[in-house]
């Protein structure tokens, strides 16, 4: 994590000087509007994957895992929400984000489960879409679809701990 300068750095500036760090801080009904569709996003997101990580898991195991696969679609367009919404929040305040270790944890986090996603669908998806009700995934699948839960809960703890540990401003 860079530390705090005492100015704003080059790449802040121009960050502040964009359309869209414009838009976030001329339209105050911006902000609340996308923690609200940030929420939605993250909900899909944990909803659907979450929940095909704990079949894999072996929870519910007497559900299919392929019906729970066509889930997946509402996850990645969560995860597309908080893409955009994200994008949007370091727009208007990149310092809040950028000198903030929790928003650096929670970009590790996200290149961990991005990793996993990757790992996941190249070596274990093949033998866990033919899953049906009541069989058991393989030991490497289970370590994947832990990894993942994991890595998204650990994602919403940080997004959360933003708001605890913001520092000062250059307002």
């Amino acid at each position: 994590m860079p530390p705090f300068p005492s100015t704003p750095d080059p790449w802040e500036l121009w960050v502040r000087g964009t359309w869209l760090s414009d838009f976030v801080l001329t339209y105050g009904w911006l902000w609340p509007l996308g923690e609200t569709l940030h929420y939605l996003g993250l909900s899909m997101l944990l909803g659907t994957v979450g929940l095909f990580d704990l079949r894999v898991l072996g929870v519910a195991k007497a559900i299919p895992v392929a019906a729970l696969h066509r889930l997946i679609p509402f996850g990645v367009a969560g995860f597309a929400v908080n893409m955009l919404t994200g994008i949007t929040f370091f727009s208007g305040f990149p310092e809040q984000y950028a000198y903030n270790i929790a928003f650096w944890w929670k970009g590790a986090f996200l290149a961990l489960a991005g990793l996993n996603v990757l790992l996941f669908y190249s070596a274990a998806f093949k033998s866990v879409r033919q899953l049906g009700p009541g069989e058991d995934a393989s030991l490497p699948a289970k370590l994947m679809a832990g990894t993942s839960l994991f890595a998204w809960i650990m994602v919403l703890i940080c997004g959360r701990l933003l708001t605890f540990n913001r520092p000062p401003f250059f307002h």
